[in-house]
């Protein structure tokens, strides 16, 4: 999966520290704070298995039983790994669903690596391993359900093809390739193989509809924070500022080879961390 990478954390497995996801989720209150890096841990832990170069049916087999100790988790005999989860369950309303989704999505990087998926595909995905997630976040912070929901299906979205965007080359070099086939045909590029379509100078045109595709959904995120409370929407808006800058800073990079990395500098997270979760 195309994504930011954590790093080890005694107190809950994985964490993104020294990422966007840590510094929002620092700002809130500790019972929500835990549960958010609940929420990460368990993302981390399946995100890995599917990133393993790992025997396919291995992985498949683990992502399996995941699903089985969510089911357990749900039926109240919780194995070792999950419980932890019980408190949070019970608190905040986590739907097993979403649960099931984050490995539905996790697992369709598995049988076979991902290679041009369709839109439809790929609006699936980006539920899946994104929105799913937003939706078991939102229930944290305390938004009305509706716009909860809402907020999750848009905002998810940006953020999983901000993510696209930025990680092609990275992506490519492990057999992957999100761009979504309409936009390769459109652009004349037949290949499907990831190298060769990174490589291709039309690349940019297959990125340019992907770019409004995510301006919208930030737009439309930025709609539905505005009419919630500031402090139900702090931890959302600060990462929704971040990858916003970084969708900026890919636009103002372009998408032609050679495609630099590109990374926010400590001084604009700083500014952006000030500004929305504290003023």
């Amino acid at each position: 999966m195309t994504g930011e990478v954590a790093c080890a954390n005694p107190n809950y497995g994985t964490t993104a520290s020294g990422s966007s996801f840590y510094a929002a989720m620092r700002i809130l209150p500790q019972e929500q704070r835990e549960a958010m890096f609940q929420i990460y841990s368990f993302c981390r832990q399946v995100d890995d298995i599917a990133d393993s170069d790992g025997p396919r049916e291995q992985r498949l087999a683990a992502l399996q039983q995941w699903r089985e100790d969510i089911d357990a988790l749900y039926q109240g005999h919780p194995p070792a790994r999950l419980r932890d989860y019980v408190a949070s369950v019970k608190q905040f309303g986590f739907e097993r669903e979403d649960f099931l989704a984050i490995v539905d999505g996790m697992e369709m990087d598995v049988p076979q690596d991902i290679r041009a998926p369709d839109l439809a595909t790929l609006d699936l995905y980006c539920d899946r391993v994104a929105s799913a997630v937003g939706r078991l976040s939102v229930k944290v912070f305390g938004l009305p359900r509706e716009d909860g929901i809402l907020l999750a299906h848009h905002l998810g979205r940006a953020l999983q093809l901000t993510n696209i965007l930025r990680d092609i080359d990275e992506d490519a070099a492990i057999g992957r390739l999100y761009l979504p086939k309409e936009g390769l045909v459109q652009a004349g590029i037949s290949s499907t193989d990831p190298l060769v379509v990174a490589a291709d100078p039309a690349v940019p045109k297959v990125c340019t509809p992907l770019v409004d595709r995510a301006r919208n959904h930030f737009a439309q995120a930025d709609q539905i924070m505005a009419r919630n409370s500031r402090r139900a929407v702090r931890a959302p808006r600060i990462m929704s500022k971040y990858y916003g800058s970084i969708l900026a800073l890919l636009v103002a990079r372009g998408f032609a080879n050679p495609r630099t990395s590109v990374r926010l500098n400590k001084a604009a997270r700083i500014a952006i961390l000030l500004r929305y979760g504290f003023f």
